[in-house]
């Protein structure tokens, strides 16, 4: 009886030991199957996951994994992100300001941060929703940062003490586009004021030339067949030459003329024989 009863104790023991043994097994592998639960529900298979190659040992055996819920939502943070990061080569400047807020509304929008500063993401309620309001906040603050590290240093002080990245940015188009604006207009005003005296300069040509009669008419075709028209007055000078030219040349013509006529008239006068004087 004694033996029988060693027996089964020994028995009941073994059976408690692998209970406990497989409750523990089957926590453990809870606790594994949580870790690798995504945000949306989604589970990675354990053969998905990538194994850490005998080359690397130092590798994490999971490799980081997001879900899709994790890639469209503005609060959430890839583990590069930092306050000290700069997003864009070249900081504003003040004469630069079109170029440097496409080139960070790029930066923003490829970390779907973009919301920060367009005011289509809303400051929740510190009060009513503390949890939301700290997730917000984490986020404005990089977003902040990122655009103060963007600026020349004169710049980020100036806007560094607003709490909100929508107002930094609000601060600086006012501020930098009027400046843009102000100045680009200045430009245009006088390259319009320059367009109106070369306007009012071809007229003036067009009319010279058209009014002269037709002895130039040779020099009007050539100053219309140039690539750039001359100005009035090198348009005046040009005819005034082919003017002294033509002038010279008449004269010489009649010259000539005089001296053809002359030396006609000492042939043609009649010798003493011919009147028949001795």
């Amino acid at each position: 009886h004694l033996f029988n009863y060693l027996l089964m104790l020994s028995l009941n023991v073994l059976l408690t030991l692998v209970s406990v043994k497989e409750a523990h097994y089957t926590e453990k592998k809870k606790k594994e199957k949580e870790k690798l639960m995504s945000s949306d529900g989604s589970i990675m298979a354990l053969e998905d996951i990538p194994k850490t190659s005998s080359s690397d040992p130092q590798k994490s055996e999971i490799s980081t994994y997001f879900s899709k819920a994790d890639l469209f939502n503005p609060f959430f943070t890839h583990h590069s992100d930092n306050p000290e990061l700069i997003l864009i080569s070249k900081p504003l400047n003040g004469d630069n300001y079109f170029g440097w807020k496409r080139a960070m509304v790029q930066a923003l929008n490829s970390k779907n941060k973009l919301g920060f500063v367009n005011g289509s993401i809303k400051v929740p309620s510190e009060e009513t929703d503390p949890e939301g309001y700290a997730i917000w906040s984490r986020c404005n603050d990089m977003v902040h940062s990122w655009i103060v590290n963007s600026c020349d240093l004169e710049i980020a002080h100036s806007v560094t003490y607003y709490p909100i990245a929508h107002e930094v940015w609000e601060d600086l188009y006012e501020h930098f586009s009027q400046a843009y604006y102000t100045k680009l207009k200045s430009l245009w005003d006088e390259l319009a004021t320059h367009s109106d005296i070369a306007q009012a300069d071809r007229q003036k040509l067009m009319q010279f030339l058209m009014g002269l009669n037709e002895t130039y008419s040779a020099i009007r075709g050539q100053i219309l067949l140039m690539n750039h028209l001359p100005s009035i007055r090198q348009a005046y000078s040009s005819i005034s030459q082919e003017e002294k030219q033509c002038l010279l040349s008449s004269v010489h013509t009649n010259t000539d003329s005089s001296s053809s006529a002359a030396a006609m008239a000492v042939h043609s006068k009649p010798t003493p024989s011919a009147t028949g004087k001795t």
